[in-house]
C-alpha cells in the first residue's frame, strides 16, 4: 500500500467522484481508477460503490476513510515536525458556539505563546456535528457535553456550569444577577435553539420536572443572532455560563437559575490516546488547563469545576 494511494482514496470519497477527484489530483481518470482498484485488490475488499452520479463509500471504504485521513494527518504532522526540528503541526479542536466565545480567543493565544509552531484550526459548530467529526477524525478534539460523548474516545470532565435566564432590564422586577427558579422564566416568551441543541432538551426536561410549560416565542440556531434579537426585544432566553462571554457591551440582566439538575456538563474529547499526535496531546493538555484556570478565577460564570 503506497501513501499516494490513501491521498486518492480520500480525495475520491469527498469529491463523491472519480472525476471530480482526478481533476484536483492532476491524473486522468483511468489512471486514478486504477491506482483505487490496487488499493481494493490489495485489500481484498471493495471501498466504492459506483453510481449512476458517481461513487460513494461501502461499509468498508467508511472504517478505511477514517483511519485513512488519521494515518495522513500523522504523517503531515510528521513531515512539518521533522522539517522545523520542534513540536509543530495542525490540530483541529471544535466547540460549541457558546464555548467558543469563551475559550477561542485565549486558547489561541496560550498556544501562540507555548508553541508556536503549532496551527489551530478551530471549528464552530453543534455539539452533535462536532462528535460526529471527531468520529470520522476530522477533528482531533472538542469540548463536548454529557448528552453527545460517544464510546471509544478519551474524555476528561472538566467543569459543570450553570444555567441563566438572561434578559432586557424590566422583564423581571428583580436586580441584575438575582438567583430565579424556573417559575420566574415560564411567563417570559423564550429566545431557545432547536430540538437539535442537547442545551434545548435539557430546559425543557427542567421545565418539564417542575411541572411548567415554557412559552417558545421563537427558534434561533445561532447565538450571535439569538443574543442579538433578546437585546432589541422583549424576548428572554436561558443559556449556559459560557455565554455570557458575548454581554460585555451589553445591559441585559442576568439570573442563576436554582435548579441542582439544570446544569452542562463540559468536557474535553478526542479520539483515543494512541491516534492523538505529539502535537495535539500539547493542545488538549493547554486547554483543559485554560478551561480549569478560567473556572477558578471567576472568569467562566457559574462554573464549577468536576468533582469539586
Amino acid at each position: 500500500m503506497e501513501l499516494r494511494q490513501l491521498r486518492y482514496f480520500v480525495q475520491v470519497v469527498e469529491q463523491g467522484s472519480i472525476g471530480r477527484a482526478s481533476r484536483e489530483l492532476g491524473l486522468v481518470p483511468s489512471a486514478l481508477s486504477q491506482q483505487i482498484s490496487r488499493l481494493e485488490s490489495e485489500l481484498a475488499t471493495r471501498l466504492l460503490q459506483r453510481t449512476a452520479t458517481g461513487v460513494v463509500p461501502t461499509d468498508a471504504g467508511l472504517a478505511f476513510l477514517r483511519q485513512a485521513r488519521l494515518a495522513l494527518r500523522h504523517i503531515d504532522g510528521a513531515a512539518i515536525a521533522a522539517r522545523q526540528a520542534r513540536l509543530s503541526g495542525l490540530v483541529s479542536v471544535g466547540f460549541a458556539s457558546t464555548t467558543s466565545s469563551l475559550l477561542a480567543q485565549p486558547l489561541f493565544a496560550a498556544m501562540h505563546e507555548r508553541y508556536p509552531g503549532i496551527r489551530l484550526h478551530l471549528v464552530e459548530g453543534l455539539a452533535g456535528h462536532l462528535a460526529a467529526m471527531l468520529n470520522s477524525r476530522q477533528l482531533d478534539l472538542a469540548v463536548l457535553f454529557q448528552d453527545d460523548l460517544g464510546h471509544n474516545w478519551s474524555a476528561t470532565p472538566i467543569l459543570d456550569e450553570q444555567l441563566f435566564l438572561v434578559a432586557r432590564p424590566g422583564m423581571l422586577d428583580l436586580p441584575d444577577g438575582t438567583p430565579v427558579g424556573l417559575a420566574s422564566a415560564a411567563h417570559l416568551p423564550l429566545a431557545v435553539t432547536s430540538r437539535a441543541h442537547g442545551l434545548r432538551m435539557r430546559v425543557e426536561a427542567a421545565f418539564e420536572r417542575a411541572g411548567l410549560s415554557p412559552r417558545i416565542a421563537i427558534e434561533i440556531d445561532g447565538l450571535a443572532s439569538l443574543m442579538d434579537i433578546v437585546q432589541a426585544n422583549a424576548i428572554a432566553t436561558i443559556q449556559p455560563g459560557a455565554a455570557l462571554g458575548r454581554l460585555h457591551a451589553s445591559d441585559l440582566r442576568t439570573h442563576p437559575i436554582e435548579d441542582p439538575l439544570l446544569f452542562r456538563r463540559n468536557t474535553v474529547a478526542s479520539v483515543s490516546d494512541d491516534e492523538l499526535s505529539p502535537p495535539a496531546l500539547a493542545v488538549r493538555v493547554m486547554l483543559a488547563d485554560l478551561m480549569r484556570r478560567l473556572a477558578r478565577e471567576g472568569r467562566w460564570p457559574g462554573a464549577t469545576l468536576h468533582g469539586a
